[in-house]
């Protein structure tokens, strides 16, 4: 294993190439493959501008997957035979502050956009009255209600449905091209792991470990966090969303680490549980050992046809018996009252990508993410590993990050 710890470390040293993204044929094969189980109009708005200076655009999510468009208040229709994107027009004045954007005037806008048909947006109203001439159901996202609310003003007569649903579908199983996507995101989150780990020592803040993860993503060519990241020691390691990241890392402690890079617009999500001194104690490698068994009989019950929740023998169930059964609090109880949420969710364009409670299938992309957390003991521990359904079973996308507690204790080596 020092073979492998000590690749991935030069890897983290070594430039890395931004990933490219998905193709213009990707976008127009999922806009392909919804259409053909769309019975009616589908209208999904794209994010607008906008008065956020702080964290700048971010494109709705569900529009993104199925247009790759990342300019702002463009809007897309479909239908079970045609396909329309609509941009708003050119604003100069805007564009002294914002930058340039297109618009369907814009020679050559096809090519750019992935769409044949590229109109601008005051002809919006009109292609939508003429395909609902043909098109009984009208769908639009439920999430999006300030738009939505205006097409239900413009036809009071027609019931909208919920878009999502039919997105999620598609969105559920990932593509050969996301699964690189995502692939690319966990080596890098990988990478800033291990490079944060070598700066860990006593009397280090929790930002300042933060600042180098995030620093890592940045350098290696992604945009950014997949989401606030967690740097948790001693007892803000039992706050499961912790994302203050204020305190002073002290010896004889751990600290939950949950942060991720966003590469090309796909999540990643890891979560390690690491010494701050650079060696467990007996009591936290007792307990650290309890939640890797749990993480470890989970992900070997993943395979397609597994439920992560439910009855019978769950992927939960699973993890929860375990720790239930290989561990006691210092009273003497059982651990899984301190395993207080959920094994885990669906990752792609957004961290908590969406899913149905279902039955696992090849190609979806999961968390396993068990933990106990003992505010009496002034610990949490939680491991968290991105998983890749496969036909038979699973592939852990994040598997070159050390979990072992040996493993960690040597990649901490100074």
């Amino acid at each position: 294993m020092r073979t492998l710890v000590g690749a991935v470390l030069l890897c983290s040293l070594a430039p890395v190439t931004a990933a490219t993204g998905p193709s213009h044929e990707e976008f127009r094969s999922r806009r392909a493959a919804l259409r053909k189980s769309l019975d009616g109009a589908m209208v999904l708005f794209g994010q607008t501008e906008g008065p956020d200076e702080i964290f700048g655009f971010h494109q709705d999510p569900d529009f993104y997957y199925l247009t790759g468009w990342m300019e702002p208040s463009a809007i897309l229709v479909l239908t079970p035979a045609e396909e329309m994107l609509f941009l708003p027009h050119r604003n100069e004045h805007a564009e002294r502050y914002l930058g340039k954007r297109s618009s369907a005037e814009d020679s050559g806008v096809g090519d750019v956009s992935g769409f044949s048909r590229v109109l601008p947006v005051e002809q919006f109203q009109s292609e939508l009255d003429r395909v609902l001439r043909s098109n009984d159901h009208l769908y639009a996202l439920d999430s999006q209600r300030e738009t939505t609310a205006k097409l239900a003003a413009l036809y009071p007569f027609r019931k909208i449905q919920d878009a999502a649903l039919v997105i999620t579908k598609l969105r559920i199983k990932k593509s050969p091209a996301e699964i690189e996507a995502l692939q690319h995101a966990a080596d890098v989150s990988v990478a800033a792991h291990l490079a944060a780990w070598k700066r860990l020592a006593p009397g280090l803040y929790e930002y300042q470990f933060a600042a180098t993860l995030v620093d890592t993503f940045l350098e290696s060519g992604c945009e950014g966090v997949a989401y606030a990241p967690i740097v948790g020691s001693g007892l803000n390691g039992a706050i499961l969303h912790y994302s203050t990241n204020r305190r002073r890392m002290d010896r004889g402690e751990v600290v939950v680490v949950d942060a991720a890079a966003e590469c090309s617009h796909y999540a990643s999500d890891i979560t390690r549980t690491v010494p701050v001194s650079g060696k467990f104690t007996p009591r936290e490698r007792e307990l650290y050992e309890v939640v890797l068994g749990a993480q470890k009989a989970a992900i070997a019950a993943v395979k397609p046809g597994a439920h992560m929740l439910g009855e019978g023998n769950s992927l939960t169930k699973i993890a929860r018996d375990y720790i239930d059964s290989h561990g006691k609090d210092l009273h003497g109880a059982p651990l899984g009252k301190y395993f207080t949420h959920g094994l885990g969710h669906n990752v792609g364009l957004q961290v908590h990508d969406p899913g149905y409670a279902t039955a696992l299938e090849a190609g979806m992309v999961i968390t396993i993410e068990p933990g106990v957390y003992i505010p009496e003991e002034n610990i949490g521990i939680r491991i968290e590993d991105v998983v890749l359904v496969t036909e038979n079973g699973a592939r852990v996308l994040t598997a070159a990050l050390p979990k072992e507690p040996d493993e960690i204790e040597k990649a901490l080596a100074k």
